[in-house]
């Protein structure tokens, strides 16, 4: 999607061009107002050495990176560690550390920043590694038994019910929020996401959104041009803009041969398979340009009362939309998670289009495993012809035309300390001195250049001259931060809310869309409300009343 197919219905925000061309230092982004930025001063020259220098380890376009780059980067990014504490100042310290082991990345990378910082420090860090499907579960074992056996936690915002509102999260200290400069981040990651009840718990490493990804030799091919044409197709050939668009692109595909690959062609990858309840948040890409209206803060439950909404038109059509392409899917899609769609499939060269996370752009141009990042392109998740609405209970067509409602799904990783390291103040200090060295500015902005599992979530991430200096083309990296920016700031954002039990309500979801996409409902509708009468005995178990108060708090509703 290009900045004139879509600027007039976000013309309250700057286009992700003008914004981001020329932006050579953070004080120049503030002064355009984009992104909620603030008026920092252009970075000290030794500070932007240091920048400069861990931007070239490895090297964008030398592959992968590895454990001694790691290593090297955590060692060079450890000098507020240094300002602060002495050398051997948490011998002694053991502290345990609870993330994900996904695609090498996560808790691979951390081990490597981590390093430099137990060798200075003298503590020591044991790992528990959870692949992606089993984290929920595994943190809900820990919440409902009382057995936190860690420190240390890597965890996404959504959890902040289940966790801060419980109590087992340790509040932020004040020096901290100076190590780690939590103003840098963009407007979304601010107070409220990370508090609870007027405490900071959380140190923000990530900024989710979706965002939609496309293979720029499939749109710019001219035999599928004039095949698009000659087959009576309606529009031109370019990468789609909307939802209804993207099911006649991956309709025209099936039975034509990709571009590059010369194996089947395909259009929009869909995760059939559930993923720990994190799968959910790609039917919701699909769902929320149907479901989230600009006038309706709402688009999962009705805030008067927490009836899902999951069983509407929108949610309906969304589900409809995977099943009419299944049969456009590669081969045994069943069995493809949203991991498979992101790194096997499209990075790898299968299929045109799909939504993820900001690790596809991220990674198209520095993983071993991406054929495509010359043809990588990017841009806010699609619109909608229409849009439902909730209210007045029907299809609305908007006179600023099509409805876009970027998925902010999940809102980022974070990294907490939990309330057991209370009553020890050296292991407390530690604890808290690793969640900063991982949150640390510097160190942030290599894991949004390279692979991390992690996206650009800070203002300071926005400045082109860096990421080119590294090795990025500039018009790629414009495209690809350009739709992180729009998204972050699109006024009609979708962001989910903070509630107790959501990833219950999601995996519930997950269970039921198997069920659909397996054909045991005899209709989308039935499946749909399958899982609004699961969702229903969520809500009652965990307190209807309570549930509603904290849902409208997180729409800003009071």
């Amino acid at each position: 999607m290009r900045v004139d197919h879509y600027k007039s219905i976000i013309r309250a925000q700057l286009s992700r061009r003008n914004m981001l061309k020329g932006a050579a230092s953070v004080g120049a982004l503030a002064a355009m107002g984009s992104i909620g930025l603030g008026t920092k001063p252009v970075f000290a020259a030794a500070h932007s050495d240091l920048r400069k220098e861990i931007l070239a380890i490895p090297g964008v376009g030398t592959g992968s990176p590895t454990d001694r780059d790691w290593q090297a980067v955590g060692e060079l990014c450890l000098g507020p560690t240094k300002d602060r504490f002495a050398e051997g100042e948490f011998e002694g310290v053991e502290l345990t550390f609870m993330g994900l082991n996904n695609q090498n990345l996560h808790n691979f990378l951390f081990r490597g920043f981590l390093r430099p910082w137990e060798d200075y420090t003298g503590a020591k860090i044991n790992w528990i590694d959870l692949a992606q499907a089993d984290y929920n579960a595994r943190l809900q074992q820990s919440i409902a038994t009382g057995t936190v056996d860690f420190d240390i936690i890597e965890m996404g915002a959504p959890f902040e019910g289940d966790v801060t509102g419980r109590g087992l999260a340790d509040p932020m200290p004040d020096w901290v929020k100076e190590v780690i400069d939590m103003d840098d981040y963009v407007g979304y990651l601010q107070e409220p996401v990370g508090t609870w009840d007027g405490q900071t718990y959380r140190i923000s490493i990530d900024g989710d959104c979706h965002n939609f990804n496309y293979r720029k030799d499939y749109f710019e091919n001219e035999e599928f041009a004039q095949a698009w044409a000659d087959e009576g197709n309606e529009g031109p050939w370019e990468a789609p803009t909307t939802w209804q668009k993207v099911q006649a692109v991956s309709k025209f595909l099936s039975g034509k041969t990709d571009p590059f690959t010369g194996l089947p062609a395909h259009g929009y990858l869909d995760p059939l398979k559930g993923w720990g309840g994190f799968g959910f948040y790609f039917l919701a890409s699909r769902a929320t340009a149907y479901a989230k209206h600009p006038d309706d803060p709402a688009w999962l439950f009705d805030p008067e009362d927490m009836k899902p909404r999951i069983n509407n038109e929108a949610w309906v059509r969304a589900i409809q939309d995977v099943l009419d392409i299944m049969d456009t899917q590669p081969a045994d899609q069943i069995n493809a998670d949203p991991g498979t769609t992101g790194f096997q499939q499209f990075l790898a060269g299968t299929g045109s289009m799909v939504s993820w996370w900001g690790d596809i752009g991220a990674g198209a141009r520095t993983s071993d495993t991406s054929v495509v990042g010359d043809v990588a392109g990017f841009s806010i998740l699609p619109g909608s012809d229409d849009v439902w609405n909730h209210n007045a209970g029907q299809w609305e067509t908007l006179t600023s035309g099509p409805n876009f409602a970027p998925n902010m799904a999940y809102i980022g990783w974070g990294i907490y300390v939990m309330a057991r390291v209370q009553g020890d103040d050296k292991k407390r200090t530690a604890a808290w001195s690793a969640a900063a060295h991982l949150g640390g500015r510097d160190l942030s902005l290599w894991c949004s250049a390279y692979p991390s599992g992690f996206q650009p979530y800070r203002n300071s991430h926005f400045n082109i001259d860096e990421w080119e200096a590294a090795g990025y083309d500039r018009a790629f990296i414009e495209d690809f931060l350009g739709s992180q920016a729009d998204s972050y700031n699109h006024p009609n954002s979708a962001i989910e809310p903070r509630i107790p039990g959501i990833f219950q309500y999601y995996s519930v979801a997950e269970d039921e869309l198997a069920k659909i996409y397996a054909g045991e409902y005899a209709t989308a509708q039935d499946g749909a409300d399958a899982i609004a009468a699961a969702w229903e005995a969520i809500t009652d178990q965990i307190g209807r009343d309570s549930q509603v108060a904290l849902y409208r708090a997180s729409l800003g509703m009071g």
